[in-house]
This record gives structure tokens, sequence and C-alpha cells, in this order.
């Protein structure tokens, strides 16, 4: 099967690089049609003016990767071939119900809502990251569920996997990253952790930097954490060293925000991957992967008391530890790995 790929976002993106390594997998030959400038305008239009190249080339489908709501329609009008499109979480919801930059009635709100159902209705086969996100696309925009597909974020296991951490500094360390969106509730964190200023074993230790940032420092100055670390972005290839480093890793998502509800955090799969014990949110997007106390810990979204306990409890018992973090690694071989994504890919496609 050859299958020629486009994407919103550049391959490297984690889940248009997992797409990609699913796709190798199964034995598809890829005609790479992607993009790695920095802007999104650039992309797009370095990305259509390649496929305006390659269109009549010999190929048996498209397949758009994410970010690809703005592409499907341009594409379907160039093409006859079967389209493939990875939605994987919609615009609408993220411009006007997380980030709230938009009302939702308002022209740009219409607008993204336009995009998805448009986009989607135009594909032959929509893919999502979870069922309840089906769910959400089925009510939300009044598509045929037949058409949709819910698809793992997965890992790369061959950069995430068990490695030794080399401590034996007598601390516990509980480790999180994250791209500081609103989504990610990042500020549940430090209220946990100030909880926890009376337990000198526990550290935290944050990574990353985004548009919350500023917000989530100030407001660890004021609430005095002294038990947190807060670190720049690092290299994507460098977050397995600092995992492999923890006792216990935040998997999230902890805000309040509906979208997050619906979705697996794809941090949540590498600390799987890694083999570590992991925290996540109580939500219907974690309770299809994971397993509350068998490969997961699950504590109330947006409750810091919640998540402290949580971390406490972890923290005094280490064979709790030990069965969670081995039912998610479990888990993460059987519906995470490069080979189960693309296992599921194949399934999904009918190949």
């Amino acid at each position: 099967m050859k299958v020629l790929f486009v994407s919103g976002r550049e391959p490297a993106y984690v889940r248009n690089s997992m797409l990609l390594k699913g796709l190798r997998s199964i034995g598809a030959e890829i005609v790479d049609c992607t993009d790695s400038s920095a802007s999104y305008p650039r992309r797009f239009f370095n990305v259509l003016r390649r496929f305006f190249f390659l269109r009549n080339h010999d190929f048996d489908c498209v397949f758009v990767g994410f970010f690809g709501q703005p592409l499907v329609p341009i594409i379907k009008s160039l093409t006859s071939k079967p389209i493939i499109f990875d939605a994987f979480l919609s615009a609408y919801d993220t411009m006007c119900f997380d980030r709230k930059r938009f009302a939702p009635d308002s022209i740009p709100g219409r607008f993204f809502y336009w995009l998805d159902k448009a986009s989607c209705e135009q594909a032959d086969l929509v893919l999502l990251d979870t069922e309840a996100y089906v769910d959400y696309f089925v009510h939300t925009f009044g598509l045929k569920r037949e058409k949709l597909r819910a698809l793992p974020v997965g890992a790369d296991d061959s950069l995430f996997h068990p490695r030794e951490t080399g401590r034996g500094d007598g601390r516990f360390r509980v480790f999180y990253y994250s791209s500081f969106l609103p989504l990610h509730g990042a500020s549940c964190i430090v209220e946990a952790a100030s909880l926890l200023m009376g337990e000198p074993e526990i550290e935290f230790v944050v990574v990353g930097r985004g548009p919350e940032k500023k917000r989530v420092l100030d407001l660890a100055r004021e609430m005095g954490v002294g038990n947190l670390t807060f670190v720049d972005w690092l290299p994507y290839r460098e977050l397995p060293q600092q995992i492999a480093a923890a006792d216990l890793c935040l998997g999230g998502h902890f805000s309040d925000i509906e979208k997050a509800k619906r979705v697996i955090a794809g941090k949540t799969y590498q600390f799987l991957a890694m083999r570590k014990p992991v925290v996540v949110g109580d939500c219907p997007g974690n309770r299809e992967l994971l397993t509350d106390r068998e490969s997961a810990l699950f504590v109330a979204m947006a409750d810091p008391g919640a998540l402290a306990a949580g971390i406490l409890e972890l923290k005094a018992d280490a064979s709790l530890r030990e069965r969670i973090a081995e039912g998610g690694y479990r888990v993460f071989r059987e519906r995470g790995s490069v080979e189960a994504i693309g296992a599921a890919l194949k399934r999904a496609l009918g190949w």
C-alpha cells in the first residue's frame, strides 16, 4: 500500500511521528508530503504546493495527519483518491472551550466549527484519540459514527523504554512535564506540592514552558512552594533520562476543562512505556486505557488535595507502585507501542 502523507504540523510532532512509524510497521510505503517550517501558514503553503505536484503520482490513498482540518477540503478538490484524516482533536473545542480564544457563536468560533465538520464529512475515514472524543464528534458535528475510529497516541518505544535511574539520594521524586496549556492544569500540581511541603523527602520536578508558565510560577512564589523545581524545556530526546530518574510520574490531565476528560495525555503513554507508576485524572478518556490501582492511580481532576493524597499513598506503598508500574507497562505493550499502533491502524484501515 502506497500512502501519500500530508500534515499541518511537522512530521516530528508526536502524533504524526507515531502515525508514520505505525504505517511503516505494517509495510506501507510513504510518499512524504510534509513540511517542518516554523509557522502554520508556511507549512500549509509548502505542503499544498508539494501535494499539487504529487497529486497525479502513483499512490493508493492520502493520509492527512495532524493538524489537517484546513488541508482536507483543498485536497479533496484535487484528488479522487480516498482520504484518511487524523482529526485527532477538535479545533472548535480547542479554540473555543479549551483555550477560550473565541466565543463559540463568534465568526471565528463558527469558522472552526465548520472546519471540523467539513473536513470530517469530506474524508473517507476519520481517526481520533479516544472513544470519548468519537462520541463528542458524533454529537457535536452530527457525524456518522461508522466513519470514525479511535486510535491511541502511543509512544516511540525505541526512545521510551525501561532503564535504570542511577539515583540514590533517598528523595522521592515526582516528575511532570508540560507545555503549560490551560488543558493541563499545572496549577493543580503547584497546589498539591504546597500541601506536601511537610514531607521533606518529596520533591517535584516540572519541566517545560508555555502560555501559562508565568502564572504557574507566580502561584508557586505566592504560595512559597519550596519543594518544587522548574526546569526549562528539554530536547525531546533528553526526556527519557528525566523520566527514568523519577519515582512517580504525573500523567494528567488535571484541569476541569471538558476536553481534558475526553483525551489521554501523550506523556502518559511515555511514562507507561518506561514502566513508571503514573497518576492520572479520573475521566472517561483515561478509563478507556487504564484501570485504577492496576495500571495507574486515578485521582479527581482539578483537586490538589486528591492529587497530594495519591502521591502520599504511592510514596508509602512500594508494592502498589510496583503493581501499577508493571500493569501500566503491560497496557502500553498491548496498546501503545509502535507495533500496537501499527496493528490498530491496520484494523482501522481494513488492510
